[in-house]
């Protein structure tokens, strides 16, 4: 066995655990956005009803998850008036309507609505409408985001960890199957395959626990409330996580009957070669594992469902065999000790390879997620997804650039190796003890020399002259530079789950562009032609829409102060088609003119001609354009 200098003190593998640890606990884990929208409500926000509405129906871009309070209406004293939970409109998915009780006395009502989008993350809002004419409202209504709570940053965190895990799993079990089958008796392997595995199961656990509160924003206290984590369960999220559960029980006997096998009965460790069964049953786990984040999150909603959820299957795995078995390769290779493991050369040039199919997975699968929730170029600078995605892409690049230091380094202490000679017959079975992180994403690309590093299948340069001291030590900076962008992708990946795909963003932005704003303000100055009665009237119409509208007109002086008037007329006009003039019959309410019950019967640009008398006999007629849009779908 050759012995050659002993390695780091430090293994890289822990400095890269330690570094995840760091980022994760640094960067923290923000609120997650809204990953689906409303589109439109019935009544509408803002409106003003001359009755009251039978029951309150809204609409949002995606399908969405409903609890007993995911729609709650409060009257102007802050008293519930839906008794019952909302359900789902006609069957559709993407609706929440909820009965109202009978009698409702006039004032504004305020609709507190928080659901669960498609891809398991809640989304909150409110809004307001009247009955018969609006008034003063206690209703409270949180003000912080939907995940914005303590139960929501916990979940966060966790959810960088089950990333973690996964990542860790399924690379240090993919070098054992795949480059090194005798590196499942090795001790740091068999402590990164239990790390991987409690980090996941861990993680589980706790979003398990969480995820009641965390869909409906409660306390912390809930996660342990048998009745919330009864629903949990029964939803699509909660039994992801169930399922998650029991694949890791499994998973657990699978890497205790391979442990067994690997030990030998004094203790000693010896070299073990799974068979084909236990190369399958783990690749099936693996792949069901990856499958209860792709059920559940971005791949389950939008367009193209069955491809985009095989699409995040692959991706999560390839992500997992890279990162994972780049921190199992480092840690196999940084252990200390002269009597510790040694790698053969071809092991490296194994990793290298199946590294190298894991890029070209991720680069397909990756490309095809980006289209899918992206949606279009703009879309990569103008909403918070796209940006994030740029960020990922970057790192990403930069890592293989690394990757790219690291073969070649690699390649030529290889090459070192395979000058010191080898009386074995293969000479592919030299083994190296030094971090030779050959292609942590490249295969071999052309002809090597030496024949450690042809074993290796990586291009190998002439050894640099003062032999491969040097080029371990550039090999050790290189390999942490990969490990940390390595943290980093997987930091903004887990980031990216949390935030709204670009095109449902877009979606939600012309949906509610299409509602157009909720009050529309028009201010026009006045002159009479009398000293002293000139000024500024302001005209509020709310919604702006089609159907029942409420105006409000205040009249300002000359210096921007509140004037009393004897009388103001407001008359609307649809010129294109003919309609109007409408009289809106102001009526004085000390201080201000109003009504509540101006309908609007078409959409577009109405003009309003608005007269305010200010004495006996001055008073001036203006106009002004008033944009009304229609009703939302």
């Amino acid at each position: 066995m050759h012995t050659g200098s002993p390695p780091a003190r430090t293994p890289l593998a822990v400095l890269a655990l330690v570094a995840a640890v760091a980022a994760l606990l640094l960067g923290g884990a923000g609120p997650a956005s809204a990953h689906s929208g409303l589109t439109g409500s019935d009544p509408a926000d803002g409106s003003v009803l001359a009755s009251a509405p039978p029951h309150v129906t809204l609409t949002f871009t995606e399908t969405v998850g409903l609890s007993e309070d995911s729609v709650r209406v409060l009257s102007p004293d802050n008293e519930r008036v839906n008794p019952r939970p909302a359900q789902h409109a006609d069957g559709k998915a993407n609706t929440g309507r909820v009965q109202l009780a009978d009698g409702l006395a006039q004032g504004t009502y305020t609709v507190a609505w928080r659901v669960v989008s498609a891809d398991g993350h809640p989304i909150s809002g409110a809004f307001v409408f009247s009955v018969g004419k609006p008034s003063e409202t206690a209703a409270e209504v949180p003000d912080t985001a939907a995940g914005d709570t303590a139960a929501g940053r916990l979940h966060g965190v966790f959810r960088h960890v089950a990333y973690s895990g996964l990542a860790l799993l399924v690379g240090a079990a993919a070098f054992v199957l795949v480059c090194l089958p005798g590196a499942g008796a090795l001790r740091p392997v068999r402590r990164l395959l239990a790390a991987g595995w409690a980090a996941l199961a861990v993680s589980t656990a706790a979003l398990l626990l969480l995820r009641g509160p965390y869909e409906t924003g409660g306390p912390l206290t809930a996660a342990f409330d048998p009745a919330v984590l009864g629903r949990t369960v029964t939803g699509k999220a909660g039994g992801a996580l169930v399922v998650r559960l029991l694949l890791l029980g499994a998973a657990a006997v699978l890497l205790r009957r391979a442990a067994r096998r690997a030990a030998a009965p004094d203790g000693r460790e010896e070299e073990w070669s799974p068979g084909r069964r236990v190369r399958w049953a783990a690749a099936g786990l693996a792949a069901g594992l990856a499958l209860t984040w792709a059920a559940a999150e971005h791949a389950a909603a939008g367009i193209q469902v069955p491809l985009a959820v095989a699409a995040s299957v692959l991706h999560l795995l390839a992500m997992g065999v890279w990162l994972g078995g780049l921190v199992t390769l480092a840690a196999v290779l940084g252990s200390r000790g002269a009597g510790g493991p040694s790698v053969p050369a071809s092991a490296v040039g194994r990793f290298s390879a199946l590294a190298s199919a894991a890029v070209a997975v991720l680069a397909a699968t990756g490309l095809y997620q980006s289209w899918r929730q992206v949606g279009s170029w703009e879309a990569l600078t103008t909403t918070s997804f796209g940006r994030t995605l740029l960020v990922k892409t970057a790192a990403v690049i930069l890592m293989l650039w690394a990757a790219s230091f690291s073969r070649r380094l690699a390649g030529r202490v290889l090459a070192a190796v395979g000058t010191a000679g080898t009386t074995g017959a293969d000479a592919g079975a030299e083994p190296v003890r030094e971090p030779a992180l050959a292609g942590a994403g490249k295969a071999a690309a052309g002809p090597a020399h030496g024949p450690g590093a042809a074993a290796a299948g990586v291009e190998a340069d002439p050894p640099a002259p003062g032999g491969a001291d040097g080029q371990r030590r550039h090999l050790r900076r290189t390999v942490a530079a990969e490990a940390a962008l390595g943290v980093l992708v997987l930091t903004v990946t887990t980031v990216l789950t949390g935030t709204q795909p670009g095109r449902a963003a877009v979606k939600s932005a012309e949906a509610a562009a299409a509602r157009g704003p909720q009050v529309r303000v028009v201010t026009v100055p006045f002159d009479t032609g009398t000293a002293g009665h000139r000024g500024t009237v302001q005209i509020t119409l709310s919604p702006g829409r089609v159907g029942e509208n409420s105006v409000e007109a205040v009249v300002f002086t000359e210096d921007g102060g509140l004037a009393a008037v004897p009388e103001i007329r407001l008359n609307l006009t649809q010129t294109e088609l003919d309609i109007g003039p409408v009289d809106a019959k102001l009526t004085d309410r000390k201080g201000y003119w109003a009504a509540y019950d101006l309908r609007l019967p078409v959409p577009g640009e109405w003009t309003a001609a608005v007269t305010v008398r200010t004495g006996d006999i001055d008073q001036a007629t203006v106009r002004a354009p008033v944009p009304v849009t229609g009703r939302p779908k």
